[in-house]
């Protein structure tokens, strides 16, 4: 039995700019944080030598890898080359469709488990680019690669994406204090609606290629999350409130869907109860907002907003990893 732990993101600001359709002409920039909700992949021999069990929200028991339905399960085991004699589940803490990367979690943690499997090295800039080949070059998914490299590196980073295919990680260490105060002033609420990204994210990447505004707004989201980063370093937490305010205004130009009169709504609520900034996570159309607010103003959100579910989270810092390894 193998089982591997790969932790969900948290997107800040410059979402977007990890997209191909942007980062070929200019550098992209996202600054994400993991969280400790996770995507748990286990793997063990099948009784049956000769054929695949997946378990996921189905169950395929199959003969060959080519019947699988599921197409990151299906396209892994054959880039892996493992054709039968393995059984895969997977358990997540946060539903698919709702914003914080569960998909690429998904493949990240598959990767990672079926290569320990092969015993393979396994370092997590193989990971992310792995995880990015499936899903994007091979599956042609209209997806971005920030959400890959988060699951693989854990932590709370600056990623920036160069227009020759590489991606640079850099981590942002903050003292213990500011973590903390960072965490305390963070508020993540549910509001429902899982939805399929790729839709707003097709339309998204047309948009980026044929409208110099968008383009335009995706530049300045991807230079806010250079400045986050630094405000950040500097201490200067306050910033963050504005920049996410900020971003979230340009994001919801993007692209229709990303928003609607439902989420405007809330997220007016929230400023009037005292909320800097904030935005929806993931593609957009429903799934998790965050929201930046003083600690002090914190349950006086949370009653405002009581009829949503609210989420709590804190920071991960370890990124995929094997968690047990034996019979």
């Amino acid at each position: 039995m193998i089982i591997t732990k790969t932790p969900f993101r948290i997107s800040f600001v410059g979402g977007g700019s990890d997209l191909r359709s942007f980062y070929s002409r200019r550098k992209g920039a996202v600054l994400s944080t993991t969280i400790n909700k996770y995507m748990y992949i286990s793997s063990h021999d099948f009784f049956e030598p000769d054929k695949i069990r997946t378990k996921y929200s189905v169950t395929e028991t199959v003969s060959s890898v080519a019947e699988l339905k599921h197409p990151i399960l299906r396209t892994v085991l054959t880039e892996l080359q493992i054709s039968g004699g393995v059984e895969i589940s997977s358990i997540a803490d946060v539903p698919s469709g709702t914003g914080m990367g569960s998909s690429s979690s998904f493949t990240v943690g598959v990767l990672h488990n079926l290569m320990v499997r092969q015993q393979k090295i396994v370092t997590k800039e193989k990971l992310a680019a792995g995880a990015c080949e499936v899903e994007i070059d091979i599956l042609g998914e209209p997806i971005g690669k920030q959400d890959q490299y988060a699951a693989a590196y854990g932590g709370l980073n600056l990623i920036e994406f160069l227009p020759d295919e590489s991606v640079r990680v850099s981590p942002l260490y903050l003292n213990p204090e500011n973590k903390k105060t960072l965490e305390e002033h963070l508020v993540l609420f549910y509001i429902g609606s899982q939805r399929s990204a790729s839709a707003i994210l097709a339309e998204q990447n047309k948009n980026t290629t044929s409208q110099l505004d968008k383009f335009n707004a995706l530049c300045q989201m991807a230079d806010m999350a250079e400045e986050l980063y630094y405000r950040l370093l500097e201490g200067d937490l306050e910033t963050m409130g504005h920049l996410l305010h900020k971003n979230w205004q340009l994001k919801r130009q993007l692209a229709g869907g990303i928003s609607n009169p439902t989420i405007d709504e809330i997220y007016e609520t929230a400023l009037k109860a005292g909320a800097l900034g904030g935005k929806l996570l993931g593609a957009g159309g429903g799934g998790f907002m965050l929201f930046f607010i003083s600690p002090n103003r914190k349950n006086y959100l949370i009653e405002t907003l009581k009829q949503l579910r609210l989420f709590p989270f804190h920071f991960e810092n370890e990124g995929s990893k094997l968690i047990y390894f034996g019979d």
